[in-house]
């Protein structure tokens, strides 16, 4: 029951792309009101039960403290309730035509995953990577035995008939300012440490990032990828509505969530996950949440067309910038050792991974990263990565502090303007 990838997969044959919210309440009664509103929205639409911050540095002590003293935490903490708890929650909403994802953060999550599967949910989302780097401080090597185990025994749970589902944060990685071959190629990465340990339906991220036609070209090669690497799998791509700084009025959240669903829908993308217009400033509400589900799915189906932009099937696309870096990353991570985990680690160490501005411990931090005068994501320095040949960008280019502060608000300001002033939006 709730399998999630053949929801997704009917939905696509259907021509509906599927829209989610990333809501999450401590509250069982308010967790459950808002997988109805989910439910009911007018739109296609899956459930979100995202955990708390606590269950995602695995504090599970401050869960309980919270839950005992009635305070008041910013998700649901499915380790600490019991399963009854859950599963009433679920009963009667949790369906193979609304199946519900737990979404978590957490660089060990193996009681996340322990507690889903005994609720009898089976979707979850993640990575050794992009939920260990941006999180904290916790080694990489930790986070890599952790999610071994814990992607081992979700594949277990095939044995009793369900077929569990994984999504790759990979495309995500920090929200802004990485190159997209760097989110292309780390989410293809997880997605195959995935599919070697088990898991045969998985989909792969990507977040909307400065340029809406360097998006295109990167979901592009995101699918060319996966068609190569994961023939024998089935997996979808899922769009992130722009993950850093938000704009702040109403218009500009709109339009671009709305430019999130045309990058969808322009791309053949078959699943997107929303911000609301509250995004800069608290929390939303439930009814925020499907306000964005809404518009989202109503820009989705007016399929309205972006600027022109090669197919998948096309020479540009094939031999696209974004495309040649993101295969020369992954094939240098393939080929450093067998075991993919491994791999893993090696390439960080060895800087052929290297997430711009990052700061943790197991980081290089010698790439960095700037927009250019067409809002194109570029590298200014590419440290170790073996793309140096045929890498975009001026090769080593200093990015002072005014030029970053700059560039973390560029989305923010550019989507803001029109509301205040007759000037047309960034593309």
């Amino acid at each position: 029951m709730g399998d999630f990838g053949a929801f997704v997969r009917r939905a696509r044959r259907a021509g509906r792309l599927v829209v989610q919210p990333r809501m999450g309440f401590g509250d069982p009664g308010t967790m459950r009101a808002g997988l109805l509103a989910t439910r009911d929205a007018e739109a296609t639409t899956v459930g979100t039960l995202t955990l708390d911050s606590y269950t995602r540095v695995g504090d599970l002590a401050a869960v309980e403290t919270a839950l005992r003293e009635g305070i008041g935490i910013n998700g649901f903490p499915i380790v600490n309730h019991d399963v009854d708890t859950t599963r009433s929650l679920l009963h009667g909403i949790h369906a193979d035509d609304f199946p519900i994802q737990v979404r978590h953060g957490s660089a060990a999550p193996f009681d996340i995953f322990v507690a889903l599967l005994r609720a009898g949910l089976s979707a979850s989302e993640g990575g050794p990577v992009s939920y260990c780097l941006p999180y904290g401080r916790t080694p990489l090597d930790e986070s890599m035995r952790a999610w071994e185990r814990s992607t081992a025994l979700l594949a277990e749970s095939r044995a009793g008939g369900v077929r569990p589902h994984l999504e790759t944060f990979g495309g995500c990685m920090l929200g802004q300012l990485c190159p997209p071959s760097m989110l292309v190629a780390v989410s293809v990465l997880e997605a195959l440490f995935f599919h070697r340990l088990g898991i045969d339906d998985i989909s792969v991220s990507y977040a909307q990032q400065t340029n809406g036609a360097q998006d295109r070209e990167a979901v592009f090669a995101l699918r060319r990828l996966c068609a190569e690497l994961l023939p024998d799998a089935d997996w979808h791509v899922v769009i992130y509505a722009y993950m850093g700084v938000y704009p702040t009025t109403p218009e500009g959240c709109l339009r671009l969530l709305g430019r999130a669903a045309e990058l969808a829908v322009d791309t053949g993308s078959e699943r997107l996950i929303v911000k609301t217009v509250m995004e800069s400033r608290r929390i939303p509400t439930i009814a925020e949440n499907v306000q964005a589900l809404e518009h989202a799915d109503r820009v989705a189906r007016a399929g309205t067309p972006a600027s022109p932009v090669a197919s998948p099937a096309d020479g540009a696309a094939r031999d696209s910038q974004t495309y040649a870096e993101a295969h020369a990353l992954v094939d240098a991570v393939l080929n450093s050792h067998p075991d993919l985990g491994r791999a893993l680690l090696l390439a960080f160490k060895r800087g052929h991974l290297d997430i711009p501005y990052c700061l943790h411990p197991d980081n290089a931090g010698r790439c960095r990263s700037y927009i250019d005068g067409d809002g194109w994501l570029r590298w200014a320095d590419t440290g170790s990565l073996p793309i140096a040949g045929s890498a975009s960008g001026p090769g080593v280019r200093p990015v002072t502090s005014s030029e970053l502060l700059e560039a973390l608000s560029y989305v923010q300001r550019g989507h803001d303007r029109p509301a205040l002033s007759a000037e047309p939006p960034p593309s």
